[in-house]
């Protein structure tokens, strides 16, 4: 193993690696020092055709699976999803992945080329907003409580104010103020087998939360704010509770 400290080149994880090391020790640079980390770079795999080769032959089926719309299957899908991931990526290839939940049907299927997502109170940082400014393309995962598949969409999107279109996604009287636009290139369902593996809907299975970190001490510990954690945690229930929509 090649150990590498501070006169090493920087790598693509934000530590210290050696150009060329088959195995590396990095050192990952956090505010308060320094620490190391074992990453193996053994059999790094650089192409496509290496990558290929691996993974085998494609499955016709998995090929011809994609579809260019929203057809009846992925509309059925999509309007009884209550929970969707959206991925984007600035002009910098900065990525984000922001996830967005709301009653089943949120995302409108405006047409078989067109989805519509609402943006519900938040944190106000707007990542996925600001990134789709500089780069529209998207993807969405749409999951659906109890079922092991998901339907993955992709597509190029824009950021919308439409009245009309707002009103339909309003929920207790309140509009959102801003919508996501999609204009799908791809659709397709994929299959349960990592839902299988990870016993998501599996409760008994589950293992336990205990010792967890609250939202509260991550973002007091994070954010180095000085209000006492008591405070932190009241203004968390408060935001989850009275500012949903």
């Amino acid at each position: 193993m090649t150990q590498i400290g501070h006169g090493g080149r920087a790598g693509w994880w934000g530590g210290r690696a050696e150009k060329g090391a088959t195995s590396t020790s990095v050192l990952l640079s956090f505010g308060n020092g320094e620490v190391e980390q074992d990453v193996s770079a053994q059999g790094t795999v650089k192409t496509a055709a290496e990558v290929k080769a691996i993974l085998g032959k494609d499955f016709p089926s998995q090929v011809a699976k994609i579809i260019d719309h929203i057809d009846s299957h992925c509309r059925a899908w999509i309007e009884r999803c209550p929970f969707v991931v959206i991925s984007s990526t600035n002009a910098a290839g900065a990525m984000d992945v922001s996830p967005k939940g709301d009653p089943p049907g949120f995302v409108k299927v405006i047409d078989k080329h067109t989805l519509a997502v609402p943006d519900r109170m938040g944190n106000h940082r707007g990542d996925t907003f600001l990134n789709v400014l500089e780069n529209p393309s998207v993807g969405l995962l749409f999951i659906v409580p109890k079922r092991r598949e998901v339907v993955r969409v992709s597509g190029m999107a824009q950021v919308v104010r439409d009245p009309e279109l707002l009103e339909r996604m309003a929920v207790n009287g309140k509009l959102p103020e801003l919508a996501l636009l999609v204009r799908v290139r791809e659709a397709f369902f994929h299959c349960g087998k990592s839902m299988i593996r990870s016993g998501m809907w599996e409760p008994d299975g589950w293992g336990s939360i205990d010792g967890l970190p609250t939202y509260a001490q991550a973002l007091k510990d994070h954010a180095n704010l000085s209000a006492p954690l008591s405070d932190i945690e009241r203004g968390v229930a408060s935001n989850e509770t009275d500012r949903l929509y």
